[in-house]
């Protein structure tokens, strides 16, 4: 990613991303664009707000779509493929920030896989409520699902059959891997 100026303050970056048609990041003064992704990109992330809210009905949680912005304390402000929040939504920013999300979900792509996996799980690690942080590979059957375990502590499970179940505890739900890859082809 590029940084389109070399330093911006959060005002102004809520400005700009508010008034424009595309989605950016912002961390540290700098604002960067959010490319856009490929067909099992968006329809994996589509499985993911979907099957989760159907799942999650009468529950006090509630799913949001990568329209969704979260922040982090340590200054991320970023749009995940799909995120989860319990009781009322912390927001900021107009309603337009989401404080509080309890799960969140990032679809990889070749391009993002790094950055996901890595610096941004750093930032994601740092909102005190998180519990289940879920990569979900576009190319390929794999999951990586983060689970807290204590203040520093992460727990990885790996999944590559449609058929493993993943244990969300932060919502109270088990759920198939193939409730995220529904209708998903790969080449």
């Amino acid at each position: 990613m590029k940084a389109l100026k070399d330093h911006y303050t959060r005002e102004e970056y809520l400005a700009f991303d508010d008034a424009s048609p595309e989605k950016h990041q912002f961390y540290n003064g700098e604002i960067f664009a959010m490319s856009g992704g490929s067909f099992n990109h968006a329809l994996i992330g589509t499985n993911a707000t979907h099957q989760l809210q159907a799942r999650l009905a009468g529950s006090p949680c509630q799913t949001m779509n990568s329209d969704m912005r979260v922040t982090t304390p340590s200054g991320l402000n970023t749009y995940p493929d799909a995120s989860i929040y319990c009781g009322d939504p912390e927001l900021t920013d107009n309603s337009h920030t989401l404080l509080n999300p309890v799960l969140i979900v990032e679809v990889l792509s070749p391009s993002t896989r790094n950055y996901d996996q890595g610096d941004k799980f750093t930032h994601y690690r740092s909102i005190p409520c998180l519990q289940d942080y879920l990569l979900i590979e576009s190319e390929f059957v794999h999951i990586a699902h983060y689970q807290r375990q204590g203040k520093h502590e992460w727990l990885l499970r790996e999944y590559d059959s449609l058929e493993d179940e993943l244990n969300l505890s932060s919502v109270k739900l088990q759920v198939t891997v193939a409730t995220f890859y529904d209708n998903v082809k790969f080449d």
